[in-house]
């Protein structure tokens, strides 16, 4: 299968590494087929790039590398959305802002993370309380090389 991204060119992407959110995006609803991206392998860094819009794209991140005490408790409707079971393991993900002016002034939305299901790729938005911030910043706090090692997710590698 083939992803088009205006900031990536062509990938090839494997069929089963196709995520999908039924409901979208906040903001984007009619997109809802994204694939994970390894834009540079060595980073914690990953793209969630639209199959459906070539030109969206979000940086995500795994909230555990730079906030060890978040933690969200999914709502049994969200559950039910990604097919999920109790007992199985999700992956959550935040979007992360970075201002083109100061990448040093990146971003976490905590309050609108992404809930993805390994084994369905069912995904979901979940929306949480006004006590997460949607712009947390980043390197307020000091992360260290061991937590910044992301997680392994399907995803597929381009070269820009």
């Amino acid at each position: 299968m083939q992803c088009r991204s205006t900031r990536f060119g062509t990938c090839d992407v494997r069929p089963d590494a196709v995520l999908t959110f039924p409901s979208g995006i906040l903001g984007f609803p009619d997109c809802r087929s994204y694939v994970i991206l390894d834009h540079d392998t060595d980073a914690p860094f990953k793209w969630l790039q639209s199959l459906d819009e070539p030109g969206l794209a979000f940086v995500i991140l795994d909230p555990a590398s730079f906030h060890p005490e978040y933690d969200v408790q999914v709502p049994h409707e969200a559950l039910l959305e990604v097919d999920g079971k109790d007992n199985e393991e999700l992956i959550v993900s935040v979007l992360l802002t970075i201002p083109s002016n100061d990448p040093t002034g990146i971003t976490a939305n905590l309050r609108g993370p992404l809930l993805m299901n390994p084994r369905t790729k069912l995904c979901k938005q979940l929306i949480l309380s006004d006590s997460y911030p949607t712009r947390f910043p980043l390197f307020s706090h000091k992360p260290s090389a061991q937590t910044l090692a992301p997680k392994p997710v399907a995803s597929a590698v381009c070269s820009a």
